[in-house]
């Protein structure tokens, strides 16, 4: 399966499964909508400040919290 293929069929399946949000305003087009979701979700995911609000931190717990050493 080539990429362009791949893609499609992530659009597809997206526009066959928009979210009940998604569906309530409607869409004339919902493939043009599920790309344009996609288009955005890729972007944000490999850039991860494109969308500086909803930027995920990923560290470990230890880098999370001070460590508490129990007394003696």
């Amino acid at each position: 399966m080539t990429d362009e293929q791949n893609d499609q069929d992530r659009v597809e399946s997206r526009a066959h499964h928009l979210l009940p949000e998604e569906t309530a305003v409607g869409s004339d087009d919902p493939e043009a909508q599920a790309e344009a979701i996609l288009t955005e979700s890729d972007i944000r995911a490999a850039d991860q400040n494109a969308a500086p609000d909803t930027v995920l931190e990923r560290r470990t717990s230890d880098q999370t919290v001070a460590a508490v050493e129990p007394p003696d």
